[in-house]
């Protein structure tokens, strides 16, 4: 179960330290690209999208079928994300608008359903085989080798775009004039429709974007994941991980959090490849205990 000796001969060998801090920096982008969106929601709306990993899992395939006819990546990542956005806002307006204020179990009956019939109908469309994008051609180029490690080009596009995702989502929600409109909107939504502002485009247009962060995330994923129906389910229950320890609400909170479980992710397959998954909801248990708002969220009372 322990491989102390893998973990350590790792540390002490940079092209292992290096090759597998890349992996775990990509696990841990990915994860931030989902997690993000959660965390809008939740953070504006106050809603806990179960459904969050259905999105990802439209981006990604929608991305494989806009490749296929295209033959360009970049392309099907916008297509991927802009479905999984339209989608979400449809999913919004027709349903989770209806329950804003009703208890959890109702969202969660709400979420699921969703997720149910997006599993069907993906294997109506896709089938219920295993598909594969591949690495798109303008990245099949010879990787960087620093210190003896190996660091695939597509890491450090897929690492670079998550990063400015996270720099504009932080700006959009703080410092924008519609992050600042929805952020009222969600603690007062009578006294901003008073002052003529209509509220249910700003909240459709919010719980769209995060729905579009996770099909991004399926999206700049499926080169190097297979795709299968239900392949949201994993991704979802870490981008939960990661918006808990993180912190509920907090952008910079769930960078920090899905970087700690890249590398957890990346280090723990060498060094207790059978607990890696209990490695994770361990670190969230202690942080729970010992910081319950997460590590940058804020505490319910202020």
């Amino acid at each position: 179960m322990l491989d102390l000796g893998a973990l350590s001969n790792c540390f002490s060998n940079s092209a292992c330290l290096v090759t597998q801090s890349a992996t775990g920096v990509i696990i841990g982008m990915l994860l931030f690209l989902v997690a993000s969106g959660v965390t809008l929601i939740f953070g504006v709306l106050h809603v806990v999208n179960f459904a969050h990993g259905a999105f990802y899992m439209i981006g990604a395939y929608v991305a494989y079928s806009t490749y296929g006819v295209t033959g360009n990546y970049y392309v099907a990542v916008l297509v991927g994300t802009i479905a999984a956005a339209i989608v979400g806002v449809l999913f919004e307006r027709s349903a989770i608008s209806r329950v804003y204020k009703e208890n959890l179990l109702m969202q969660l009956l709400v979420c699921y359903a969703f997720v149910l019939i997006c599993d069907d109908a993906v294997k109506i469309i896709w089938g219920s085989e295993y598909l594969a994008m591949g690495v798109p051609d303008e990245f099949r180029v010879r990787p960087w080798r620093i210190a003896g490690g190996v660091v695939p080009p597509f890491y450090l596009f897929l690492a670079g775009t998550a990063l400015m995702v996270a720099v504009l989502s932080l700006i959009l929600i703080r410092y924008s004039r519609f992050g600042k409109i929805v952020r009222a909107a969600a603690a007062n939504p009578t006294m901003v429709s008073v002052l003529g502002i209509r509220v249910p485009i700003y909240f459709a247009t919010l719980f769209g974007l995060g729905c579009g962060l996770a099909g991004m995330a399926g999206a700049l994923a499926a080169p190097v994941r297979s795709l299968t129906p239900g392949m949201g389910l994993s991704i979802l229950i870490e981008s939960f991980i990661v918006t808990v320890i993180g912190g509920m609400g907090s952008i910079p909170g769930a960078l920090l959090a899905a970087l700690l479980l890249g590398f957890t992710r990346a280090f723990g397959s060498l060094g207790f490849p059978l607990f890696v998954d209990g490695a994770m909801f361990l670190m969230m248990v202690v942080i729970l205990v010992f910081r319950p708002q997460g590590l940058l969220g804020e505490r319910a009372g202020r």
